[in-house]
């Protein structure tokens, strides 16, 4: 009906089985990415025995319960669609190792997904989350966890002390380790004036000052690299220039 959102392509059976490919890895893959899909094909459920299933980069907003049909997957693409909610049947699908629910509008996780127990790969970037079940520290297989740009303010111990965990990612959120975080200390000195004058003209405090000055920058010396050993300054006026033929005015300033 009108006024309703994009009605979406639709899929025909006949466009779906022609869409089966044969993965690198031997496996069957489903790819019906970038189709401009809306709506779950139902269709598909005819080929429910694949092992892999893309739909990604579609308009998606909901998954049905009846993904549970798809009991041979091991692979489920579902990144940059406009989901908000999963349902509880995803956690029937025991045999998958990756899953790919990134940059979707998901606000919180369904207490089955849980139950994906020999899940390797979950990415979770890009959603609306702004906590993380503790219980998802049960996915004990888990290698590459994604939470980036999300929510959240805290992620739980059991998620980080997962024992097979090797990626976990939880750049942009808005956690306190990072709040906190100083910024980085600048260790090169910066010149924001420099003064002309004859050795003679200082007094024995100023000599002291300016040799200590000198002093520092030949250990900037020793570490900055560059072709010359000595410092360039060709945009400064010399003593022997200007500054000497106004003296009393300059030291006046």
């Amino acid at each position: 009906p009108k006024g309703k959102g994009p009605q979406g392509r639709r899929i025909t059976l006949k466009v779906a089985k022609n869409s089966v490919r044969v993965a690198f890895n031997g496996r069957r893959r489903l790819d019906l990415s970038k189709m401009g899909i809306a709506t779950f094909p139902k269709c598909i459920l005819e080929l429910a025995d694949v092992e892999e299933l893309d739909l990604s980069r579609n308009m998606l907003k909901k998954i049905p319960n009846i993904i549970e049909k798809f009991q041979n997957l091991m692979w489920l693409d579902l990144h940059s669609n406009q989901i908000d909610e999963l349902p509880a049947t995803i956690g029937t699908l025991r045999s998958l190792t990756y899953l790919n629910l990134c940059n979707n509008k998901l606000k919180d996780l369904p207490e089955e997904l849980t139950l994906l127990r020999n899940l390797r790969t979950l990415n979770l970037g890009l959603n609306c989350l702004e906590t993380v079940p503790t219980t998802l520290g049960r996915l004990r297989e888990l290698t590459e966890l994604g939470l980036f740009d999300n929510a959240l303010t805290i992620i739980p111990k059991s998620v980080k002390k997962l024992p097979k965990l090797e990626k976990l990612n939880v750049k942009r959120n808005p956690l306190p380790e990072f709040a906190e975080e100083e910024e980085p200390i600048d260790t090169v000195k910066r010149i924001e004036s420099l003064y002309l004058v004859e050795k003679k003209d200082l007094c024995d405090s100023c000599l002291q000052t300016c040799q200590g000055e000198r002093d520092e920058l030949h250990k900037l010396e020793d570490v900055t690299p560059g072709a010359s050993n000595k410092p360039s300054f060709p945009s400064l006026v010399t003593p022997n220039s200007s500054a000497r033929d106004n003296q009393e005015e300059w030291r006046m300033k």
